[in-house]
């Protein structure tokens, strides 16, 4: 039976032979039980080059890795095609510290002065959805070149995706097939973790073990580091198994400015600083003032933020049922 095809999208897509990805990790990665705690300067050093496809599990308003992204930014990273599945102000950030070159968008928050990178030509942005690109992560977790779905059809999205379209053979209707995507590395801020990579993700998620499980390298922050022993308690517990992890980072308030659910609220006022960037003078005065003149995280929350601050964020985070 030939396969009908109805459609091609027009994107180019970041793509990696399913063989190639399970060879990676076949050689690449182990199961042994290392320890793998190290500062957020080692980690990126060590695993994200210039080039690579970067993928996040999750935000500026909650739960995502800015104390990575800004070591990105710090170390001046080049040529990086980011996963924007939900992004707000990471794309931007990025693309002030001249780390981005493309982004496969979801979402794509903070407008002007991202829409002038983008319409500069500076930054390409590739139309997905939030959806599409979950399902394209879940091949890649799988292990297959594509995923079939009902996502993008009928839509303009899908002519400003990679996503193709056939005829389905078994009901002899339209179906879009989506490529898996294996992000190079993927950055994930949770509430814990050991040393070894087992981690714990309290409150709602996107995809976040799909991500790990669908990227050559991962970079964890994690608010608390905790003992082994905690998660063999309740192994259920455990969202990113230790094995699929090449580093940990100990980052409190590794979020923020965002929030991490039952550890502290966002910033809503720093946020706001950030959303009114509109120039490239606004951008490189506030890159300089809080990520390139501090030399770590730690440095960054004792000059920049301060402690009462923090403190504050903290006492906003009422909600702690479930969440610990």
């Amino acid at each position: 039976m030939q396969i009908e095809i109805l459609s091609k999208g027009e994107a180019e897509f970041h793509f990696i032979d399913p063989d190639d990805f399970r060879e990676f990790v076949r050689d690449k990665k182990t199961r042994d039980w290392k320890d793998k705690l190290m500062d957020e300067k080692e980690a990126i050093k060590k695993f994200v080059k210039d080039g690579d496809y970067l993928a996040y599990d999750f935000s500026s308003l909650t739960r995502g890795p800015q104390s990575l992204i800004r070591e990105v930014i710090r170390q001046r990273k080049k040529k990086l095609w980011i996963c924007a599945k939900f992004t707000l102000l990471e794309s931007a950030l990025l693309a002030g510290g001249g780390c981005v070159e493309k982004i496969d968008v979801g979402f794509l928050g903070f407008g002007e002065y991202i829409a002038r990178k983008v319409e500069s030509g500076e930054v390409k942005v590739y139309d997905w959805s939030n959806g599409s690109i979950t399902y394209r992560l879940l091949a890649g977790a799988m292990g297959i070149p594509f995923i079939p779905a009902r996502d993008l059809l009928g839509t303009d999205t899908f002519k400003k995706s990679g996503a193709i379209a056939i005829r389905d053979p078994f009901t002899n209707k339209p179906v879009a097939l989506l490529p898996a995507l294996n992000p190079d590395v993927a950055l994930i801020h949770v509430q814990e973790a050991d040393i070894y990579g087992n981690a714990r993700v309290y409150g709602p998620t996107v995809a976040t073990l799909e991500t790990a499980m669908a990227s050559k390298r991962v970079i964890i922050s994690a608010e608390r580091i905790v003992e082994t022993i905690e998660f063999r308690k309740e192994p259920n517990m455990t969202i990113i198994p230790y094995y699929l992890v090449d580093a940990v980072v100990h980052a409190p308030f590794g979020a923020y400015p965002g929030g991490t659910q039952g550890y502290y609220e966002m910033d809503a006022e720093h946020y706001m600083k950030v959303s009114s960037i509109k120039t490239e003078e606004e951008m490189q005065k506030y890159l300089e003032e809080y990520v390139y003149s501090v030399d770590s995280h730690e440095e960054f929350l004792e000059k920049r933020v301060g402690m009462k601050k923090l403190k504050e964020l903290v006492r906003k985070a009422e909600i702690l049922e479930g969440f610990r």
